[in-house]
Order: structure tokens, then C-alpha cells, then sequence
């Protein structure tokens, strides 16, 4: 069976190995959301929900397919080829739609993804490709953030990358504090990005025209 792999640091004592986590089978995720079920108050067997386990289970597959992909074979055919262009290479608003990893309610939004290239670029499908590969695993919108600019910067070697999500978390507004039309904006700049006010708002002017 095989493990389940993650790509931040496991929780845990310093120095001390964690035995790796198995993943369950099939049967037994669809018991766990079975066992959901009842402690929610309902009948697994009743029939509006007998289904709902096989539902549950076929939704998480695909909503957290991003663990079974490589974001860095998705970056890894580029093109040399370019004519001399030296400016800005961006896509905008590229659909977000993952979890929380805090209560596994969804967070959806919009993603602004560009990158300043030296001798190569990417596919623009990729860059998309990327965003929806960190989207979907259990995220913070922080670290996902972090995590594409990381991606780009690893593969391309870019002059610099820039990164903006806005997204709205369904655990703030349909739970806790329950505050509706309110969006978390999350960014990450390097390199040109980072050092070049005026590309920087560049940058931003594209987000927001």
C-alpha cells in the first residue's frame, strides 16, 4: 500500500523518524465518511445517503489529485526559441478552487501568475497547470502561494516570478465567525519582482485592470 507523502515538515520531535502514514483503502475512507455521517446526526444507511460514501470518496480523488502530480514535469519542456522577448510573461485569473487544511473547507478564488524569463519560456498552459497542481492538496493560501513561485523559480531560473491569489475561505463564511464578501489577498515576489518597484507595480496594474 502505498505511503502517504507530504511536502512540508512532518510534525514531530526533532531527529526522531516518523513512521510513514499508509494510505487506506477505498472501503476504508468510505467507512470513515459512513462513520461522519453518524456522528453528524443521520442514518448511514438511510437511503438519501447509503451512496454518499462512494460519492465522498470518488469527490476527494478528484478535488486532491494534486499529491499524485509533479509540478516540475509539468515545467520541465521549455522553449529557447523566443525572439528576443525580455518582458513580462503573465496569465490572469486562473481559477482556485482547494481546501483549507484547517477544517477541509473549500477556499475558491483567482490566481495572477507571472515570471520574467532570461533564455526560455513555458508553455502559458502550464503555469495554470501548476497553480491547479499546489490547489489541489489540503493548503494554506500562504503557503500555496509560496509554493508556486517556488515551482517557476526551480524549473524556469526565471530573472524573477510574481504571484498573487485571491480567494474567499468557505470556513470563515459559512462558519466561525461567518463573515461573508470578504477575500484574502496572499502575494510573493522575487528577483526583478522583488528588487524593481516600478516592474512590481506593473505587475499589479495588470491584476487590476
Amino acid at each position: 500500500m502505498d505511503a502517504v507523502t507530504r511536502d512540508r515538515t512532518l510534525v514531530g520531535t526533532p531527529g526522531v523518524d516518523l513512521e510513514a502514514v499508509k494510505r487506506p483503502t477505498r472501503e476504508e475512507a468510505m467507512e470513515a465518511v459512513r462513520t461522519l455521517i453518524a456522528w453528524a446526526g443521520d442514518d448511514p444507511r438511510r437511503e438519501g445517503v447509503i451512496d454518499t460514501p462512494k460519492r465522498v470518496v470518488d469527490a476527494y480523488g478528484e478535488w486532491f489529485e494534486g499529491y499524485s502530480l509533479d509540478p516540475a514535469k509539468e515545467l520541465s519542456r521549455t522553449f529557447e526559441d523566443v525572439q528576443g522577448y525580455d518582458d513580462i510573461v503573465m496569465l490572469r485569473e486562473i481559477e482556485v478552487e482547494s481546501h483549507c487544511e484547517h477544517h477541509m473547507a473549500p477556499f475558491l478564488g483567482k490566481a495572477y501568475v507571472a515570471y520574467m524569463p532570461t533564455n526560455r519560456v513555458v508553455g502559458i498552459s502550464k503555469l495554470a497547470k501548476v497553480v491547479e497542481i499546489f490547489a489541489r492538496r489540503l493548503q494554506t493560501q500562504e503557503t500555496m502561494t509560496q509554493q508556486i513561485a517556488d515551482a517557476i523559480t526551480d524549473s524556469l531560473r526565471p530573472a524573477g516570478v510574481a504571484v498573487l491569489i485571491d480567494a474567499a475561505h468557505q470556513c470563515m463564511t459559512t462558519r466561525g465567525v461567518h463573515h461573508r464578501h470578504v477575500t484574502t489577498i496572499t502575494t510573493q515576489f522575487t528577483g526583478v519582482f522583488k528588487t524593481d518597484a516600478t516592474l512590481r507595480q506593473r505587475f499589479l496594474d495588470f491584476v487590476n485592470r
